[in-house]
Order: structure tokens, then sequence, then C-alpha cells
């Protein structure tokens, strides 16, 4: 199964004083979604935002929003973010014991479910419920604050997602998130990345619409050229 790779802004690179300017840039270079990034202070060392910020969003663009949860007990928010426009929430492995539970919660609301692991989670932590998956995300820096740098093992995990993808059946979409750039967006999506987010990258940049459209580009390249 072959899937168009999409460029996925990370909001959280963006300046705030100005979010609304920042979202119609990257609608006009292409970007197919918004990353949201929402976090609590006690599952990653940063706080950041919440349903409020979504639901203005929401309202804001008719991008698909793709809210990450990386907050502790992600089952008691699910339909809070529903309810406020989520097009897609993912939750991490690490964060929950009732994985499965919480997925099935998120489809019951309507959204795209996805599973998140951290740079120190094997792909094998989720081998029970990937028939539940919309896609996976794969951590490729420690989740809590942007710009960092990229840790190379995520392409491991990438490939070994398409793996199972293919030998099983499987018809979840493998999305990465951390340190993304021009630099890695060929490697990426030739090991099999096809949603990627990318917020420094996009949002530092003087023109954050070229940016998009650049990283697509690349991606789109690369996706011709694999065998």
């Amino acid at each position: 199964m072959n899937y168009p790779v999409e460029i996925a802004p990370s909001i959280l690179a963006a300046d705030f004083s100005c979010l609304g300017d920042g979202i119609r840039a990257v609608e006009q270079g292409g970007a197919a979604m918004l990353h949201v990034d929402v976090m609590d202070g006690h599952f990653v060392p940063n706080i950041s935002i919440g349903v409020p910020v979504v639901a203005s969003l929401h309202k804001a663009t008719r991008l698909p929003l793709d809210v990450h949860l990386m907050i502790e007990r992600p089952e008691q928010y699910i339909q809070a973010f529903a309810e406020a426009g989520a097009d897609m929430i993912s939750v991490h492995q690490e964060a929950t014991p009732h994985l499965d539970r919480t997925l099935s919660m998120i489809r019951e609301q309507g959204c795209k479910a996805g599973a998140v692991i951290n740079p120190a989670t094997p792909v094998s932590m989720l081998s029970e419920v990937f028939g539940k998956l919309d896609y996976v995300l794969v951590m490729s820096v420690n989740p809590g604050f942007g710009g960092q740098k990229f840790i190379p093992v995520a392409l491991g995990k990438i490939r070994e997602l398409k793996r199972i993808r293919e030998s099983y059946n499987h018809s979840f979409r493998i999305e990465v998130d951390g340190g993304v750039g021009p630099d890695n967006v060929v490697d990426l999506v030739r090991a099999g990345a096809e949603i990627l987010v990318a917020g420094t990258s996009v949002f530092h940049t003087p023109n954050a619409a070229d940016a998009v459209r650049t990283l697509k580009q690349a991606a789109d390249g690369a996706l011709a050229q694999k065998v």
C-alpha cells in the first residue's frame, strides 16, 4: 500500500502572537494538516496548549488537526479534544496502561487513532494494537521541546513498521516527529515515513510557505525514486 507523503507543520514552533498568519502561510505552502502538541508538564517537562486553543484552531483553518497528546492519563481528555475539533488524536504508549481501550475511545469519537513511541520504546510494544491504529507516530527526539537534534534510531523503527505493515496487511500510516528538516527528509521517506512533522524547519525560517514547499518537493522526489 502506497501513501502520499504529507507535511504536518507543528504549531509548537510558531509565533503565537501571529498564529493566524503562520497558519495561512503553511496552508499556502501546501501543508496537509496541522500538528498540535499538547503537553502537561508531567509526562513531558513542558506545558503547551490545551482544549481552548484546539477549538480556536478548528475555527481558523480547514486543515485537519493532528492532536498529539503528550500527557498522563490521556483517556480522560479524548472526548474534550474531539469535541474541540481534533481530526486525529495520538497517545503515547508510555503514558497509559490501557492503550487498547484508549484507541477505541478515540475511534468512538470519530477521530483517527494513533499511537506514539518515544526514542527508547521499541516498535514491538505496539504489537497487540496494530489492528486498531490509523497511524503510528515515531518520536525522533525526546518529547517536550522543539528544536532538538534528530535521533537516527528512528529510521530503523520506521523501516520496521513498514515491514510489519506489509507482512501482516495492516493499514496504519507512519508519522515521524522531531528534528525533521531538508537534510533528512529523503532518508525518512525512503525508510517509509509518510507524515512528516516539521516545526523549527518551517516556522523558524524567513518564509514558512516556501519551507513547506521545499520539504514537500524533497519528499515527493524521494518517493518517486524509491525502488
